[in-house]
Order: structure tokens, then C-alpha cells, then sequence
């Protein structure tokens, strides 16, 4: 029988739980983040190599990983389709299973936000976000004809309004009310802007995690589209692939990782990178996560 990574069929004995969630509603530019999620998980079965070069085990060999796919949620509201997401994660948190989110855009994210925040404080939980923009926007209205207050532009000011602290790498462009935004102190934005002078280095963004868990959020379009060309919005400049890789290893290893998400892959017609790397960094994080059972 050939082996998979998704490798258990029975959520209730995963260690993790892979939840796509295909939904672009909100999508202001290039379409096709609703086709991320499935062409991630068939990289994760049928193309990257199981065997980790730092671990030096088939990390599925030892890590119990499950799917859910939430279906098709084209049809859905806003608001039905972040009940959903959030009911569904919720559900899962509950009976102590690690949730990562695979997107969709980037609004797919606050469905997993809120039912985190119903187990943990999330003053005690610091949101690492790779990305090229903020998403701090109240609403869409700006470039929007149907502004919505859930646009995938708006995802991290959810998160600040749940309470979350955040660190923001990568970001390469925002508007003039985000930047005011994450520079009132109150609103506990640290922003790490990218290509304006030195690039921060991993120790410095490290620093600035301070509290106990940690959660991971990567909108694809963070790294730099020579990595990740395949995503909704792309701009020029942000992390390299082992910058962004040491990173975020690096985080996992200084806090408790609680929760992930990898969200924007637009799958390209002639081209793999983009769902490649985004089903390499989905096994990386699942090996460090738990690189106690790989021991």
C-alpha cells in the first residue's frame, strides 16, 4: 500500500487535523485560492519526500494526520461561513486535536481565531503573521463597491480586536488606516516591514514574542513570489524560502505552537512552486510541532 501523510482516517486519533477550507468570496484580485487547500494536500500525499533531513524519520510514521474538508462554501454568507469554520475547529480544539488550517484567503483565518480564544486567553497568545500586507482594514470600502467587514483585507484586525497580540514579517505595503492603526500602542501591532533599510534579524522578531503560546498564520504572498508566484495579490521583495524556514522553527522551538494556518495559494497552470512549498512548510511545522514523538 503506497503511504500517505494523511494517514488517519479517524479524527477522533489524529494527533492533527488538516481543515480546508475552499472559500475566495472576498478575493479583490487574482481568483483561485478556493483551489488551495486540495492541490496542498495531494503535494503532502503524492509529491514531497516523508523522510525529514533534520529529524531523520518519516515524520508520518510517527505523527497521526487527519483531513477535514469543510466543503464547498461558495454559497455561504460571511458570517455562516465563519460559524462553520469556527464550529468545526472548535469541535476539534475541544477533544485536544491540533488544528491546521489550510485556506482559501486569508479571511478563512478568523473562523479559527475565535474558537481558539473559547480555549485560551488570547491575551496569551501571540498571532505570527507572515505576509505582504496587514489586513488591519475595518472594511473593503476603499477599493470595494460591496465592502464587507470581513474581507480577507480586514482578517488581522479581527484578530486584534479578539484580543490577539501580533507580529507581523514580511509586510511590503498597507494602507494610511492600517498604518495608523498598528501604530497606536494600544492595538499590540508589531509590524516588521521588509526591503526598507536592513531586514530584521530572527532574533530580534523573536524578542517580541512574549507570551507563553504562539500561533502561526502565512498568507503565501509573505515570501518572496520568486518562492510562492501562485498567490491572489502578489508584491514584490519578502522573506526568503530558509529565512522564512529558520523563522519560523525557531518560534515553534521558543513557544508552545497552538494553532496554524497556511492560506492565498492560487494554484498557477504552469507551475507547482506555489502549492509545493505551502505543503513543505505544512509538514515542516507538523515536524516541529511534534518533534518529541519523532524522537
Amino acid at each position: 500500500m503506497i503511504k500517505t501523510i494523511v494517514n488517519e482516517k479517524n479524527i477522533n486519533k489524529a494527533d492533527v487535523v488538516l481543515v480546508s477550507a475552499a472559500y475566495e468570496k472576498t478575493a479583490s484580485f487574482k481568483k483561485g485560492t478556493a483551489n488551495g487547500p486540495k492541490k496542498i494536500t495531494e503535494c503532502l500525499d503524492l509529491q514531497i519526500e516523508f523522510f525529514d533531513r533534520k529529524f531523520k524519520v518519516e515524520v508520518n510514521d510517527l505523527v497521526k494526520i487527519a483531513h477535514q474538508n469543510l466543503g464547498n462554501l461558495q454559497k455561504l454568507s460571511p458570517i455562516e461561513i465563519f460559524k462553520k469554520i469556527k464550529t468545526s475547529c472548535h469541535k476539534l480544539i475541544k477533544n485536544n486535536k491540533f488544528v491546521f488550517l489550510l485556506g482559501g484567503e486569508h479571511s478563512v483565518s478568523i473562523g479559527l481565531f475565535q474558537a481558539l480564544a473559547q480555549k485560551y486567553n488570547p491575551k496569551e497568545v501571540t498571532i505570527l503573521d507572515i505576509d505582504a500586507h496587514c489586513d488591519l482594514r475595518k472594511n473593503d470600502s476603499d477599493y470595494s463597491e460591496h465592502p464587507s467587514p470581513f474581507a480577507h483585507s480586514t482578517v488581522m484586525r479581527h484578530a486584534s480586536e479578539i484580543g490577539y497580540p501580533i507580529i507581523q514579517v514580511g509586510i511590503r505595503t498597507y494602507s494610511k488606516e492600517e498604518y495608523e492603526y498598528f501604530s497606536n500602542p494600544k492595538n499590540n501591532v508589531k509590524v516588521f516591514e521588509w526591503d526598507l533599510g536592513e531586514k530584521p534579524k530572527i532574533e530580534q522578531i523573536l524578542k517580541n514574542i512574549r507570551t507563553k503560546y504562539l500561533y502561526i498564520t502565512i498568507d503565501v504572498d509573505g515570501f518572496d513570489p520568486a518562492h510562492m508566484p501562485g498567490t491572489g495579490t502578489p508584491v514584490q521583495g519578502g522573506l526568503k524560502w530558509w529565512y522564512g524556514i529558520k523563522l519560523i522553527i525557531g518560534a515553534i522551538n521558543k513557544k508552545e505552537l497552538i494553532g496554524a494556518d497556511i492560506v492565498e495559494v492560487s494554484p498557477m497552470r504552469d507551475s507547482v512552486l506555489t502549492e509545493y512549498g505551502a505543503a513543505q512548510l505544512c509538514y515542516i511545522i507538523i515536524a516541529n510541532k511534534f518533534k518529541k514523538k519523532l524522537k
